[in-house]
């Protein structure tokens, strides 16, 4: 299968939903489930990434130690707090017995800032068998164990994105992480043709990979190898996706995206050094200038 490098030009025969003049539920409900008691961050990246996209309606699921917080932090979500493991991670059980509250969502991100692998697999798996046809991305503390839920992947083949970086990648297949990066595109293809997975292989040059096709962008810069960075693109993704982009559109504009916001910081701030919540406050303008 033939590689399509992903650019402008390229987008133009992709272009991103563009709801008449009317209310915040046209324009897509996003929940995002993750965060913890040390790591409640992520979860606000996300968020950020999910509603410069375009989302109408922001749900956030995180540990109730830190729900005020967030809460206060982003005040445009309905923020829900969860009990926590003594570790301070998700409680799966609170969450899927809560789950009812999201069914409407039109996507889901779930694993950022998750610390718990044991529940995190089984809050995921509550997801991936429960919530219709909803868009759900997985990242850095749901993807550990994904490949043991096949039967529920394969129900969803074509809508469900993973983003994990190299060693994650590594994690998912058995294989060393010198391999992935030696041929992230093979990597990426294994779950894509075992799973039905939409895979987002972050790296210097992301590789996507699904059902209808491989494709490649090569912008960004070495600047968005930083805390937090992925944190936003998965955000990014899931707030395209429930805009209402195809999820593998939405896996494209979203890598392209956040990578032109990458390059346009190393002009303004440096190649190196610049933050990651820096990365959301450009994204509108750049949706502006495509066609």
């Amino acid at each position: 299968m033939s590689m399509q490098i992903i650019d402008a030009q390229f987008l133009e025969s992709l272009p991103l939903p563009q709801p008449a003049e009317g209310s915040k539920e046209e324009r897509g409900r996003v929940c995002i489930i993750g965060g913890s008691r040390e790591v409640p961050g992520a979860v606000l990246l996300a968020a950020l990434g999910a509603m410069r996209a375009g989302a109408g309606k922001l749900q956030i699921v995180t540990v109730e130690s830190r729900a005020g917080a967030l809460a206060v932090a982003m005040p445009e979500a309905l923020v829900i707090d969860v009990p926590e493991t003594p570790a301070g991670g998700l409680l799966c059980s609170p969450v899927a017995s809560m789950a009812s509250r999201w069914d409407s969502a039109h996507a889901l991100l779930v694993g950022p800032g998750m610390v718990e692998e044991a529940d995190g697999h089984e809050i995921l798996k509550s997801l991936l068998d429960r919530t219709g046809e909803a868009v759900i991305v997985v990242d850095a503390g749901a993807l550990p164990r994904i490949t043991e839920l096949g039967e529920s992947l394969h129900r969803r083949t074509g809508r469900v994105i993973i983003t994990p970086h190299a060693g994650e990648m590594a994690n998912l297949l058995g294989v060393d992480k010198a391999a992935v990066e030696t041929d992230p595109t093979l990597a990426a293809s294994r779950l894509t043709e075992e799973f039905g997975l939409i895979v987002i292989m972050k790296g210097s040059q992301t590789i996507i990979t699904a059902p209808e096709g491989i494709w490649r962008y090569e912008g960004g810069g070495v600047g968005l190898a930083t805390s937090g960075s992925g944190d936003v693109l998965a955000g990014l993704v899931a707030g395209l996706a429930a805009r209402g982009a195809e999820p593998v559109a939405a896996a494209m504009w979203g890598v392209f995206l956040h990578g032109e916001a990458g390059s346009q910081l190393a002009m303004k701030v440096g190649p190196l050094g610049f933050l990651a919540r820096e990365i959301p406050d450009l994204i509108p303008n750049l949706m502006s200038e495509q066609p």
